[in-house]
């Protein structure tokens, strides 16, 4: 199984989204985070005055998927999170050992 999380633009969070579901991918989990990369944050105006704003609002997703899912999830997710700017933000692909679902204690892809 493969953990992919993708940082991402608050406002593409529904193209994700629905762009996932159509690829028949259900599950996900969302985190609203903030941070910067390369852009170091940005300037901004407020009433005539100048500030910096160092940590960007984000939206962090995460999808646990088998692995034979893990290409369609990271082609999806780039197709509907890109704007060709700075700050589109990145995707981290990592192994997952197991998991467990609670209510019935299926582990495995069938926790999925």
């Amino acid at each position: 199984m493969k953990k992919i999380e993708a940082i991402i633009r608050p406002f593409k969070l529904d193209d994700v989204k629905e762009a996932l579901i159509e690829e028949g991918i259900h599950g996900l989990t969302i985190t609203e985070v903030r941070g910067y990369g390369r852009q170091k944050g940005h300037t901004e105006i407020y009433r005539g005055s100048e500030y910096r704003i160092e940590f960007v609002p984000k939206i962090k997703i995460e999808v646990i998927v088998p692995e034979s899912q893990e290409e369609i999830v990271i082609n999806t997710i780039l197709r509907a999170a890109k704007t060709g700017q700075v700050g589109d933000g990145k995707i981290f692909i990592s192994n997952v050992e197991d998991a467990i679902r609670i209510r019935t204690e299926e582990s495995g892809k069938n926790a999925l």
